[in-house]
């Protein structure tokens, strides 16, 4: 009965460990990664760096790509999830608060792992033409996402009439560049003024909302 008792024990515990390994490997490898690379980096990099066998890397990744696609798409999907539509009707919130929501998740997503942020924007592009299709595909449906809150936002009188498609790229290509410029270009400012910041500029340019009531944001 003992015997079968540590058994037990041993079965259940398998799973959880086998998990711990694999997000072990993950992270060293997205620290590899962020500080070498994709194409100079390599397996033998990412396994002294997680203290485990080469072996033992393979039982879980089929190469250095699955690994590093793996790493990607967990990020895209966080980032995916917390992108949500704006609803003009919302009683609770205003428009303004749920923009500023929105940026704040977004940014804050980004800035808290930096490793896979800088993956993203300075390595993912160009591994191989499907993963790039892959990337292209994430950005579009963000983009679609983002236009038709935009014409929505048109139709309500709180978006200056205009190419709603041209906002949204704008408004990616805005975030990209302050975040690649924070990341990767050492650009020391605080989440919040980050935030704040990217909101100001938007609500000066096609947003026609005051500022969240939630915040007071006292400029210089």
């Amino acid at each position: 009965m003992a015997i079968l008792s540590v058994q037990s024990c041993l079965s259940i515990s398998d799973p959880l460990e086998k998990s711990e390994r694999r997000q072990k490997l993950l992270t060293h490898a997205r620290d590899v990664f962020a500080k070498r690379g994709y194409h100079a980096a390599k397996v033998e990099d990412i396994v002294t760096a997680a203290g485990v066998a080469r072996g033992t890397f393979y039982l879980y990744f089929a190469d250095k790509r699955a690994i590093f696609e793996e790493i990607v798409d967990r990020f895209i999907a966080k980032l995916a999830m917390n992108i949500v539509r704006v609803d003009p009707y919302d009683q609770q919130r205003s428009v303004a608060d749920q923009v500023s929501e929105n940026i704040r998740r977004i940014v804050s997503i980004l800035l808290e792992d930096r490793a896979t942020t800088k993956i993203l924007l300075a390595d993912a592009l160009g591994v191989d033409p499907a993963f790039d299709r892959r990337l292209h595909s994430f950005y579009d449906e963000v983009g679609k996402l983002l236009e038709q809150s935009l014409r929505d936002g048109q139709e309500l009188g709180i978006v200056e009439i205009g190419d709603a498609a041209m906002y949204a790229i704008m408004t990616m290509g805005v975030v990209k560049e302050l975040l690649y410029q924070v990341i990767l270009r050492g650009w020391d400012h605080p989440e919040e003024t980050i935030v704040e910041e990217i909101f100001t500029f938007l609500r000066r340019g096609y947003l026609r909302v005051e500022p969240p009531k939630s915040k007071t944001h006292k400029r210089r």
